[in-house]
């Protein structure tokens, strides 16, 4: 049998806010240079990422915080023989 690791809130959060910083950026990014809209302020997605990783103790652990976001993406826990820290 095979335990099943569920993400703790804060770190859903954590993944869902680099979610956004992500789709923040390439928003940023794709503009048409031709066609400047309203500059991207990227400052305050980048300090609720920042707040998220640490409270979900994920500060400078890349390799926990990409699981967890790719669980998000294929609607489950970290693929079985991830560590989890």
């Amino acid at each position: 049998m095979t335990a099943t690791a569920v993400m703790t809130s804060h770190e859903r959060s954590a993944a869902q806010a680099y979610l956004r910083l992500l789709s923040t950026v390439r928003a940023a990014l794709d503009s048409p240079v031709d066609r400047p809209g309203a500059p991207v302020s990227l400052e305050g997605v980048i300090a609720e990422a920042d707040e998220a990783l640490a409270r979900a103790g994920l500060a400078g652990n890349e390799a926990e915080l990409f699981a967890l976001v790719g669980s998000l993406h294929t609607g489950g826990a970290p693929a079985p023989g991830q560590p989890r820290r």
